[in-house]
């Protein structure tokens, strides 16, 4: 039987969740009988459309909705960190977006897996997009690293494509698309995963361009301790443990983190928080 092929991006979680109601009637185009016209058109809606705005989290939204018509509901983007071993937020930089099942999140801060997934290590040599079953049956590949492939597949994303974002300064991003199911994805399917996510690498470093100098909303300090023991992974139950304070309590200052920053999650929230610095781990 064919082994499990998956991956994920490193330390990071939360999503916007909200898809543009432009896209939520748009057909799903199938990889096997889908037409040069058919992926052109949606492809071209997806431009349109993200020309139009500016906000990241909107952008990620289109972007989540187009990645729909290829059967891929699970999408990530972040940046390496200076020392190029994980995806992590920083300062000034554009924040990391996820949309992965939050068990599959929480399993992956649990157990540092950003020090195992070789999506990462082959994103840094690699300058056109691949196929994560390309790196499963590589023979670089490790045991570990298909050990890690054959769990995360567990939390339901067993197939998908991945594409590096190298800037001319040297700096790395990663775009992920994942789905359920086993099936290979197509050349032309991998080849406008590919442009749109560099279409929208493009597009959201021009929206974090124009929003430099956007003040951060101030937080108290039991915020910041309760959304910085959020981005270590922690729930609301062990937070309450930690702090001496109850469960309602913790979820009252996560909230108040969640909507000062205009966010949709606490991990988002937690997210945004770490890049302005207001917080570091």
């Amino acid at each position: 039987m064919e082994p499990r092929r998956i991956t994920a991006i490193s330390q990071i979680r939360g999503l916007p969740t909200r898809m543009s109601d432009q896209f939520s009637s748009a057909p799903k185009i199938h990889c096997h009988d889908a037409t040069s016209d058919a992926f052109a058109l949606e492809f071209g809606k997806f431009l349109d459309h993200t020309n139009r705005v500016g906000k990241s989290d909107h952008l990620f939204c289109l972007l989540s909705t187009f990645a729909l018509n290829f059967n891929c509901p699970w999408l990530a983007y972040g940046r390496l960190t200076p020392d190029k071993r994980a995806m992590k937020p920083v300062r000034g930089d554009a924040e990391v977006m996820l949309k992965y099942p939050d068990k599959w999140q929480e399993r992956y801060f649990e157990m540092s897996y950003e020090t195992v997934d070789p999506i990462i290590r082959t994103s840094q040599t690699r300058a056109s997009a691949f196929r994560w079953s390309e790196v499963y049956d590589d023979a670089s590949t490790t045991d570990g690293e298909r050990r890690f492939f054959d769990e995360a597949a567990t939390f339901g994303m067993k197939s998908g494509v991945s594409v590096p974002l190298h800037d001319p300064d040297g700096s790395l991003a990663i775009m992920n698309f994942a789905q359920a199911g086993e099936g290979e994805f197509g050349k032309r399917t991998v080849t406008y995963l590919q442009l749109a996510a560099l279409h929208f690498h493009l597009r959201i470093a021009k929206s974090v361009n124009s929003s430099v100098g956007e003040k951060m909303p101030l937080l108290s300090p039991r915020e910041k301790e309760c959304i910085l023991w959020t981005a270590k992974g922690k729930s609301s139950w062990e937070i309450g443990r930690i702090l001496s304070i109850s469960t309602n309590t913790v979820n009252f200052h996560i909230k108040n983190v969640i909507r000062k920053t205009e966010t949709c999650s606490r991990t988002t929230a937690a997210i945004k928080v770490i890049g302005a610095g207001i917080i570091t781990l």
